[in-house]
């Protein structure tokens, strides 16, 4: 990989940074993957090693910092199947060095701590009050470290053994008894001293942080992470950025669907200790939320973030688990039995996209590869605050991954859990306002998303009011994503799609749209071509959809020709009718149109892949009439309505939907017939309020209002 010398000072320049600001917090990430290969130990373990170790430019300091790794992790580390060999060892030689990972426990009773052994599957062995106070991360779910430990045996040749106690009863018997092991355990922590971070200083990180520009630190966190941001867009650091506001966020709520070899699951299975990985397949509400049984939290009251791999193998054996995890999504408590309890865990759901997204959007929704009861459930779906698209991330080739210096993966898990407790959406309403067309859970899916962009890139709590407004447009478009896809899947109870936000100053109101949808290009702004015309109905897929009509006029004898149509019947006997009509009518509508000394053509175009409308007859009579008279229709224009052969008018079918695709194609005018007037009784006022309407009693009055004439 080549470097250009920009890339080379801005890495070196960060580095400087990093080493001021954080030193003994980052690790070298290329060092982390050759050792990682031959050794089955976390990765946080192995980085704070060799952030210890290995914090230098001097080659010869890294090779003998990892050399030392090596032997610590060899004499030391426990693995659970040499859990006794270790013991007996300890045992024969009075002290032993183990690396493993330590939870402490008060014992109310004793007033004193225990500790317990994760891979040794030792319990309850005393330790000094001083390590729980000065490490308080042993309290709260347990740390790796080096323990120096010391066996003392006692000495008792009667230990197990039969006991006389003397007279037993009245005739002057003996009684034995057995007796009791000794309680206090003969093991001893002489010394322990944390490999993780034994606690998390959020001031440290928060005045570090202001060293760094945003771009920087954006690098940082990519880094961090484990990629190179160099061979990343700026956009693409933003997604990448995006799988991580779980950590940071309480009860949010992800999907990432896209190809593979993207790195859906790798941050929640390899970098944060704090999130645990579902693999697809059968899960249980016991596991997931609460052991009825056992009377224990499932895995939302362990962790902070649950991620489901391989979205679609996800199956519950109990047939309430998917309305549990609705209620769950939705406020981040659920009912088992006589009790309610709440969690903060957020949900990742990751998964792969068999076919192009293209073809997905056509045929039907982003939400396919979920299984039928969830994929089809608008309920489950709406309590998804974000969808990120896996498809813009690129696949992973060796260059993506780092080789350069980024926090210890330690660190930066804990000081993002640190950032959970911290609350920065607030901010927002300072500068902005949300668009009419969010609903409370659309607000609620961007403030959490806004709150969580906020505290990843700007902890220090500062940041301009433009940089805000990149996190907004980002947050919107996440959520009109899943908004996109639950009103294909929903019809109008999602109309309101048309996602916006207000600047406070100037009134000003933005419209964020999605990049796959095309946002608002397919109607352009301003004057047509004569002959172009602009068509919103129903294609052969079942979905509604935009058609383009561009005509030519030619010296000839009066020949019709169409092209796009292919062999389309429906199609082609309704361009048939609109040019029957205009040559029965055309006097009608203009002295000036001629069907006998001149040839046209029309070309049909299906601009969302849908399928060819067959709703053509009364777009192609604009269309030709447009060209005949070299005259354009009104900008901004979309033509709704057919007609028969006599020319009779017909209902605009299902008008909201209609209009819906009308505003997100950037119509602004609708030329409707008036017959379809009453149904926009029942249109929102959102919608209806949206265009300016111009309606026709008749074919010719159609043909006159499109052009503009009176």
């Amino acid at each position: 990989m080549e470097v250009s010398v920009s890339e080379e000072s801005t890495r070196e320049r960060i580095k400087q940074k990093l080493r001021e600001n954080f030193d003994g917090r980052i690790v070298r990430k290329d060092l982390t993957k050759k050792i990682k290969e031959g050794a089955n130990v976390p990765v946080y373990v192995l980085e704070f090693l060799l952030g210890q170790y290995c914090s230098s430019d001097d080659e010869e300091v890294i090779e003998k910092g990892i050399q030392n790794v090596k032997r610590i992790l060899a004499d030391n580390f426990v693995r659970p199947d040499e859990a006794q060999k270790i013991l007996s060892q300890l045992r024969r030689k009075g002290s032993h060095t183990i690396i493993d990972m330590v939870t402490v426990h008060l014992d109310i009773k004793k007033n004193c701590f225990f500790a317990d052994f994760s891979n040794l599957g030792l319990g309850s062995v005393p330790i000094a009050d001083e390590y729980p106070e000065k490490f308080d991360r042993l309290l709260c779910g347990g740390i790796w470290c080096i323990i120096q430990l010391e066996y003392e045996a006692k000495e008792d040749s009667g230990f197990g053994m039969a006991e006389n106690i003397g007279p037993a009863d009245r005739k002057g018997e003996w009684g034995f008894r057995q007796k009791k092991p000794k309680e206090v355990s003969p093991v001893t922590i002489r010394k322990l001293t944390p490999i993780q971070m034994p606690h998390m200083d959020i001031g440290e990180l928060k005045q570090g942080r202001k060293a760094f520009t945003k771009d920087e630190w954006l690098d940082v966190l990519m880094r961090s992470i484990g990629m190179e941001p160099d061979e990343l867009t700026y956009r693409e650091k933003w997604l990448l950025l995006t799988r991580m506001i779980p950590l940071a966020e309480n009860n949010f709520n992800l999907c990432e669907l896209g190809p593979r070899s993207t790195g859906k699951s790798h941050l929640y299975k390899e970098i944060s200790p704090n999130s645990i990985l579902v693999s697809g397949g059968q899960t249980t509400v016991a596991n997931l939320f609460y052991n009825m049984g056992r009377k224990t939290v499932g895995l939302v009251g362990m962790w902070d973030c649950v991620a489901f791999d391989e979205v679609a193998g996800i199956r519950f054996k109990d047939k309430d688990g998917i309305q549990i995890m609705k209620d769950y999504m939705a406020s981040g408590s659920f009912a088992r039995g006589k009790e309610e309890k709440a969690a903060n865990a957020s949900m990742v759901f990751v998964g792969n996209i068999n076919q192009s997204v293209d073809v997905l959007l056509k045929t039907s929704s982003l939400f396919d590869p979920f299984p039928p009861e969830m994929g089809t459930d608008t309920a489950f779906l709406d309590r998804i605050h974000a969808y990120l698209p896996g498809w813009e991330i690129p696949k992973f080739r060796p260059e993506h991954f780092t080789n350069d210096y980024g926090f210890i993966s330690d660190y930066l898990a804990e000081f993002v859990r640190e950032l959970r407790k911290e609350q920065y959406g607030d901010a927002l309403d300072n500068s902005f306002r949300l668009g009419k067309n969010l609903n409370q859970r659309d607000t609620i899916a961007v403030r959490r998303m806004v709150d969580g962009y906020l505290k990843l890139l700007y902890p220090d709590g500062e940041f301009t009011k433009e940089e805000l407004e990149e996190v907004l447009q980002i947050s919107l478009e996440m959520r009109r994503r899943v908004k996109e896809q639950l009103k294909k899947l929903g019809g109008m109870e999602f109309y309101d799609v048309n996602f916006s936000y207000i600047d406070n100053e100037t009134f000003e109101e933005h419209y964020v749209s999605v990049p796959e949808q095309g946002g608002g290009k397919l109607i352009p702004e301003g004057m047509c071509n004569p002959g172009q015309v602009y068509t919103v109905a129903r294609g052969k897929s079942g979905m509604i959809g935009v058609f383009r009509l561009e005509s030519q006029m030619l010296p000839g004898n009066g020949k019709f020709e169409r092209t796009g149509l292919g062999m389309d019947r429906e199609a082609k006997e309704a361009t048939n009718t609109a040019f029957h009509f205009l040559k029965a009518n055309g006097n009608r509508i203009s002295g000036s149109i001629s069907t006998i000394t001149r040839d046209y053509i029309v070309n049909y175009q299906d601009l969302q892949g849908i399928g060819m409308t067959g709703k053509l007859a009364m777009p192609t009579l604009i269309a030709l009439s447009s060209i005949a008279l070299a005259r354009p229709l009104q900008s901004s224009m979309a033509v709704l309505g057919e007609m028969s052969i006599s020319g009779t008018l017909m209902k605009v079918e299902e008008l909201a939907n209609t209009l819906q695709v009308c505003l997100d194609s950037g119509a602004k005018k609708v030329l409707m017939p008036a017959i379809s007037m009453p149904e926009l009784a029942v249109v929102p006022d959102d919608l209806s309020t949206a265009f300016d309407f111009i309606l026709y009693k008749s074919a010719e009055e159609a043909v006159m209002k499109a052009l503009g004439a009176n």
